[in-house]
């Protein structure tokens, strides 16, 4: 008698489990990143890290957006969150929030809009 086959998982359901140790979403500090929210790495990939984990530190090391992030590695928003909370939690990551909303409509000074574009022109 043969052994029962598993039945393949196309959504690697399984690969999310292990990667966040059974985890569905962030806690702490984590929970309030957004896919605008950039991700500086503070320190380099250690050895014996989880793959994904040394991913993340090597892709920041210049700041990258959780969306950005997350489209890079392959990875659903919910389960990238979880790998960032474990980088946060040990400070090997800092989050910097995106510019809040009611800041965003001032946009850029204007005078150095005006000095870009006089630059431009000269070239």
């Amino acid at each position: 008698m043969s052994a029962p086959r598993r039945p393949s998982d196309p959504s690697g359901l399984e690969r999310y489990y292990v990667l966040t140790g059974g985890r569905s979403g962030p806690g702490g500090s984590a929970s309030s990143l957004d896919v605008a929210t950039l991700i500086v790495s503070g320190a380099a990939p250690a050895s014996g890290m989880q793959h994904e984990h040394a991913e993340i530190l090597r892709r920041c090391r210049e700041p990258l957006s959780v969306a950005e992030l997350g489209a890079h590695l392959q990875l659903p928003f919910n389960i990238l969150a979880v790998l960032l909370a474990d980088l946060l939690q040990a400070g090997r990551v800092e989050a910097r929030d995106p510019i809040p909303a009611h800041d965003a409509g001032r946009g850029p000074d204007l005078a150095l809009l005006e000095e870009v574009l006089s630059g431009l022109q000269r070239l």
